[in-house]
């Protein structure tokens, strides 16, 4: 009996100090994305993680994983809502499924530039959309820039008509392929981590997107020509499995949110210097030719896409559009 009494002792000793042991282990926080470090988001996720590691020691650790290394574009919002990570930032084109008005995002020429973005991001409208998707599980923490987009292609770009019949990779976003639908281009969809081998290998033979993303992931050596069109945005939405977020600790949760809004300043105010030392590095490559487009070949553009617009207005809210629209004004 003794042998017995002592033997469920070190049991149950054994059962408690592991019980201990568990209850102290930080909280693992995977944070994937699908681009390089040297990016804004790349940078936003690095600076997270050290903040996060140095405010919270012991209580939580983040493990960021780029370049699509954990999952590629058409697995991580499924991972998300399984749990198999805690951290994403896709681009705003990821989101027209879980929730139509945010397609505003895509509209071409909607924005003047960043500053008119985060203007509308800061809004009581902006803020909503953060929100929109939980019923769909999925909580958004903040807005993240990129930068504005250009146009690549293998032939010059400077009129509507110098689209036509190019095959432009795209984002799988309905609007996105409407936008070059309407200047007579093909659009075809494709993950971010296939478009160099896309680009080099004729699958598609245009794409947009931000210098800071072309030189990252070397589009300039593939691509002869970049139009500095600035005619549509990649941001991004730090997003979260809102069952996951609610049910952390009321202290832990609140010292992130803090900390991701420290990041988002620091975010966004990297973007343009990043994208304009991009730009610098794909010029001094002197493998692409950059085309500054004037004011009124812009405008060409900006009218060829501009139907778009009406063709979402419906499921975006025409009311949405007016407000993104007056952010334009400072």
């Amino acid at each position: 009996m003794l042998k017995f009494t002592a033997k469920a002792l070190v049991c149950a000793i054994s059962l408690s100090l592991a019980g201990l042991a568990q209850a102290e282990a930080p909280i693992i926080i995977k944070f994937a994305h699908v681009v390089a470090d040297n990016t804004p988001k790349g940078q936003g996720a690095l600076i997270f993680k050290k903040l996060a590691e140095e405010r919270l020691p012991g209580k939580v650790k983040v493990e960021v994983y780029p370049n699509s290394s954990l999952f590629g574009d058409g697995k991580e919002m499924e991972a998300l809502l399984l749990g198999d990570v805690q951290l994403l930032a896709p681009s705003l084109a990821k989101f027209e499924q879980y929730a139509k008005p945010m397609q505003i995002f895509d509209l071409p020429f909607l924005f003047d530039d960043l500053a008119a973005a985060d203007r509308f991001q800061s809004s009581p409208q902006g803020k909503a959309l953060l929100t929109s998707m939980e019923d769909k599980n999925i909580t958004g923490l903040a807005y993240w820039h990129n930068g504005t987009k250009q146009m690549s292609a293998n032939k010059p770009l400077r009129e509507p008509s110098d689209a036509r019949g190019l095959k432009f990779r795209v984002q799988a976003s309905a609007v996105l392929e409407e936008q070059f639908k309407a200047v007579r281009a093909n659009p075809r969809k494709m993950s971010f981590a296939e478009v160099y081998q896309g680009l080099q290998t004729g699958v598609v033979n245009g794409t947009e997107n931000t210098w800071s993303n072309y030189q990252s992931q070397k589009v300039h050596e593939v691509q002869k020509y970049m139009t500095e069109s600035d005619h549509g945005l990649i941001d991004y939405m730090v997003i979260t499995n809102t069952q996951f977020w609610k049910g952390l600790p009321a202290d832990v949760r609140s010292e992130l949110e803090t900390i991701m809004a420290e990041v988002t300043v620091e975010v966004n105010k990297q973007a343009d210097e990043l994208n304009q030392s991009a730009k610098q590095a794909i010029a001094a490559a002197g493998t692409t030719e950059i085309i500054e487009l004037t004011p009124e070949q812009r405008g060409q553009w900006r009218e060829a896409m501009k139907p778009v617009w009406q063709k979402f207005e419906g499921e975006i809210g025409a009311d949405l559009i007016r407000a993104a629209e007056a952010s334009n004004q400072r």
